[in-house]
């Protein structure tokens, strides 16, 4: 009895029933086998901020892809899950919700409560992040979950930081940073934004000591730092200034003065005053000419908190941009201000709160980055070498430059931060009054602490006149003893991506041995056996974080374990709105994928995600949004974004889009309507598609038996078949190699759909009636399908599950070459294969001539609207060889075309009433003859041609308009351009036609 299939796909079922299957057999397990291959992933750890977007649902399906491709290939394959705790990231989206709720800060909580707060939104988001990792097929081997702050990462992080600090290259020092006012913190360069700003440029002048009436001008877009001013600076050849180098200006607002110095770098004789101020504690480029100038001194004038310190005198406590006033203010009281023109300046902006960065002077920790004393390369060049070598290969090969040049500046790299969560630095600090008392107390404390010199490690500060000892592990008596003494404990954390750093090494459990507190549902990691997989295989990121976080893996696995962390870097593209913006909840113009899995499907998405990844990088993604009281689609425009302060009406039923209040005070929990998109129809058409080809399959195998299939016996169209097949495979096998993602998608579809439903089913139907040829056609169609499931299978794996358990129930035993019992799942089935002897170019050539005639004979039918029922006379004009083809295909020819009487050869002639199409190869002509009336037909072109004629004129004169095109939405623009593009395309069709018509 045939098996049957519901009619329809139901993906949320499938969903549910397979996550469940796999996961109860350990199909996503990997333990260390010496016998087998490894092939590894570590995930980029999804920050515990929020849930994920589309961004994370490319991401993770790219890496979930190649895991199940490696699979089915044999090797054993991990992919090691786990999350980020983000500790600015996420600190700050704690803090803003608890002030939205609570109107309380940090401060007023405590580090305790805050950090215990911080954990509990932890625990909720990690659960949230690992569902949906789960609901998009992801096959981790969840059992190895792990997160950046757990006992076994932190280990790692202590052992790293002790080892850096111990051979000197982590280090103290006071540098200029990014300094974020609101979160208090400072923030590296990747770490920030800049957004061009309405502001100001302020004129003043500060008289010169010792010459009556004589001022000197400059300029700036930030007059409260006139209070940190240590210099004024001119270029050495300005002949205005000459005879002023080496005087001396009043700042007037503190009665310091202060030199004027002479800097080709800093000073441009053609800009502006030809002057400027220098105030080196707060400005990037002024730092520079400090340490090139360092005798004019260096002065602080901010707070943490972005007011103005005692340094400021009268404007002490002001808020920076209050203090701006009153400098201002103040100067034109006293007759030095200039003027003010209103500017639009480029300014930097936190990522994480959204405020204006201050360059500020500040005491912090670094890695050292540049080439060591000793002129052997340092971590910065050790980490460029495993890129220029070979060793660790990027794709595209395009983004190696971006981690390649940011390397080359050799810029240390701060690792503190002033934050509460995170992993705490493990220094503690005790300061003198002097350096001979600093270097005594040094002796003293290194020869009392000899017992320990394996886990403790010194670095006396002589700047800082300071003391600073490092822990290895946690030997709470040596704290004790430490705080007894004196020693304090730093208060900062470390940056993130200190932590992350480590992630391909620190997952596996390095630097061992396992750890007590390690959860007992999860495998305990031991560093030795799981060595196995290190170096992983590929790490797939985004180019946002090559630097922040890829070349830093690099350099901790080459540090720590002394090989690079994995041997490829796939770079994905960036999922955009349909307007071109980055994706974003905050905004309103982000996706949820649960919102697409819901509506369409797990494999939809990840057909579309996986279509979209090629080396041309973003794709726009216009989304709409789905009324949740009536359903209805309503496209998404830029006035729909930000929901969460807009009322959008349903334009079907008039209700509110957005179902309820109050809105939550943090971004990640904006709730709005759900929204869809129709680019995921194709990808639920697709798995449609293969269903009701498996179903029509499962209604046709009543008797049938396995057996192999001998190549030389099959007739022409089962051998085009295997060879398309096998040319398939091998295509898509290569193009996972060279991580072609789009390529994958698109050569399954086309020959999945086309090839194998649109041709080849429906040429066996006939054959399927017949008994002599009814075994082999079921056996072709079983042993191709089988292999379809295995090639979708990693990028659709719902659905192909589904087909395979239906096909294990109604032929277990199949097989092109020789027929075995399939396996209980396609998630463990081997990769296919097929010998290259099956591929003809010959018959594929012969194959696809037939199928051009086919579309030829469809074409005509569809320009003349002749119904599909109507059956065809054509006539062929070709070759002798290109004849006997045709004849010899002529019964699958005509069904597909649906043709009543063929012809072909090279005497045949074009018939009076017909529609031709001219091919290379022949010329195909359709008789029409009492199928049409030619008068009525012809009138009718006549007036379309007119109509889009009229339409035509009317696209072209908007685009003609320099208004419209300058003022109007990108996306409209390039809409009118498409729409000009097409109806000139359905012009020229359509006078084709009408030429054919009137001649005949």
């Amino acid at each position: 009895m045939a098996t049957e299939l519901p009619k329809a796909y139901d993906p949320k079922a499938a969903q549910e029933r397979w996550l469940t299957f796999w996961e109860e057999r350990g199909y996503f397990h990997s333990d260390p086998d010496p016998t087998r291959k490894p092939y590894t992933i570590v995930i980029p750890p999804p920050n515990v901020t929020g849930a994920l977007h589309m961004g994370h649902a490319l991401n993770n399906t790219l890496q979930d892809v190649l895991i199940r491709w490696r699979r089915m290939q044999g090797f054993n394959a991990l992919w090691m899950p786990g999350t980020d705790h983000a500790g600015i990231a996420t600190q700050s989206v704690v803090e803003r919700l608890i002030f939205a709720q609570e109107k309380k800060t940090r401060h007023d909580l405590g580090r305790e409560e805050l950090v215990k707060r911080i954990w509990a939104w932890k625990d909720r988001y990690e659960a949230r992040i690992l569902g949906q990792l789960r609901e998009i097929g992801a096959s981790c081997d969840w059992r190895r979950t792990r997160f950046t702050l757990d006992p076994v990462c932190a280990r790692a992080v202590r052992e790293t930081f002790f080892r850096m600090f111990r051979d000197g290259y982590i280090y103290r020092g006071k540098r200029l940073v990014n300094w974020d006012t609101h979160l208090q913190t400072s923030v590296a360069d990747d770490e920030t934004y800049t957004e061009d700003t309405k502001s100001g440029f302020w004129t003043f002048k500060y008289p010169v000591d010792t010459l009556p009436d004589t001022f000197i001008r400059f300029s700036t877009t930030r007059p409260e730092t006139m209070l940190g001013d240590t210099a004024v600076c001119v270029h050495p050849t300005d002949e205005r200034y000459k005879h002023l180098i080496g005087k001396q200006v009043v700042q007037v607002l503190t009665g310091r003065k202060i030199p004027i110095i002479a800097d080709g770098q800093l000073a441009d004789p053609t800009l502006g005053t030809g002057c400027v101020k220098v105030t080196p504690a707060h400005d990037q480029n002024d730092y520079a000419c400090w340490q090139r100038h360092p005798e004019i001194g260096i002065i602080n004038i901010l707070n943490s908190d972005g007011t103005i310190n005692a340094e400021g005198g009268e404007f002490a406590k002001l808020d920076r941009y209050k203090a701006r006033e009153a400098v201002t203010k103040k100067m034109e009281e006293l007759g030095f201000y200039e003027g003010k023109e209103d500017r639009v300046i480029p300014l930097k902006y936190s990522d994480r709160s959204k405020s204006p960065i201050e360059p500020l002077l500040s005491d912090q920790w670094f890695v050292k980055m540049s080439d060591r004393d000793d002129g052997k390369p340092g971590l910065a060049q050790m980490t460029m070498e495993a890129v220029t070598s070979g060793r660790v290969k990027f794709f595209p090969e395009r983004y190696k430059h971006s981690y390649l040049d940011w390397l080359a500046e050799k810029r240390d790299w701060c690792i503190s931060r002033q934050l509460w969560w995170g992993h705490r630095i493990t220094v503690w600090t005790q300061t003198y009054t002097s350096e001979e008392d600093l270097k005594k107390q040094s002796e003293k404390w290194r020869k009392a602490w000899e017992e320990y010199s394996s886990d403790v490690a010194f670095q006396a500060h002589q700047e800082a006149l300071a003391l600073h000892v490092c822990i290895r592990g946690e030997d709470g008596n040596f704290v004790d003893d430490l705080e007894k003494h004196g020693f304090t404990r730093s208060d900062d954390v470390l940056d993130t991506w200190f932590s992350s750093a480590l992630w391909p090494h620190s997952t596996l459990g390095w630097p061992g041995p396992v750890l007590p507190e390690e959860r007992k549902d999860r495998v305990a990691p031991d560093w030795e056996k799981l060595r196995y997989y290190y170096p992983t295989s590929t790490l797939v990121t985004s180019r946002d974080i090559i630097t922040l976080w890829v070349a830093r893996m690099v350099l901790t696995g080459l540090y720590n374990v002394g090989d690079i962390p994995f041997h490829h870097v796939y770079i994905t593209p960036k999922v955009l709105d349909g307007f071109g913006d980055t994706m974003s909840k905050s905004k309103g113009n982000g996706v949820d994928p649960l919102d697409i899995i819901d509506t369409y499907g797990t494999d939809a998405l990840r057909y579309y995600v996986v279509s979209i990844a090629g080396e041309t990088q973003d794709s726009r993604l216009p989304v709409a949004n789905v009324c949740p009281h009536c359903g209805a689609l309503i496209p998404q425009k830029q006035e729909h974004l930000g929901l969460r302060t807009k009322k959008l009406t349903c334009p079907q039923c008039k209700k509110d889009l957005r179902p309820g209040g109050p809105w939550p005070a943090d971004d990640t929990e904006l709730t709005t309507a759900k929204q869809a998109s129709e680019r995921f129809d194709i990808g639920r058409n697709f798995a449609n598609k293969m269903w009701n080809a498996t179903r029509f399959l499962l209604m046709n195998l009543d008797g049938y038996t396995p057996g192999s299939v001998k190549l030389e016996e099959l007739p022409t169209e089962d051998r085009w078949l295997l060879s398309r097949l096998t040319t398939t495979t091998a295509a898509i096998t290569d193009a996972l190699e060279g991580y072609r993602f789009n390529e994958v998608s698109r050569l399954l579809y086309e020959f999945v759909w086309s090839e194998f439903c649109d041709w080849y089913i429906e040429m066996s139907k006939g054959r399927l009636k017949e008994p002599a040829s009814r075994a082999v056609v079921q056996r072709v169609l079983v042993g191709v399908l089988d292999g379809i499931l295995r090639l979708t299978q990693p990028v659709m794996p719902f659905v192909a599950e589904s087909l395979w358990q239906a096909l294990n129930e109604a032929a277990p035993e199949r097989g092109l070459l020789t027929p075995a019992k399939a396996v209980e799942s396609v998630c463990i089935a081997a990769w296919p294969g097929y010998p290259a002897s099956w591929i003809s170019s010959e018959v594929e050539a012969r194959f696809a001539r037939m199928q051009e005639l086919v579309r030829s004979v469809r074409e005509v039918r569809n320009r003349y609207q002749v119904d599909d029922k109507t059956k065809l006379d054509v006539s062929v004009k070709c070759s002798e060889v290109v004849a006997a083809d045709f004849n010899a295909l002529a019964a699958f020819i005509g069904p597909l075309a649906g043709i009543a009487n063929l012809t072909a050869g090279p005497a045949t002639a074009k018939p009076k009433q017909g529609g031709g199409i001219v091919r290379p190869e022949f010329e195909a002509y359709v008789s029409l003859a009492g199928l049409i009336d030619v008068a009525a037909e012809i009138k009718r072109l006549d007036k379309q041609i007119g109509d889009k004629r009229k339409s035509l004129d009317g696209v072209k004169a908007k685009l003609a308009n320099e208004k419209f095109v300058s003022s109007a939405p990108v996306e409209v623009v390039l809409q009118q351009r498409e729409l000009k593009v097409d109806i000139e395309k359905q012009i020229a069709a359509m006078e084709e036609n009408l030429k054919d018509l009137q001649s005949a």
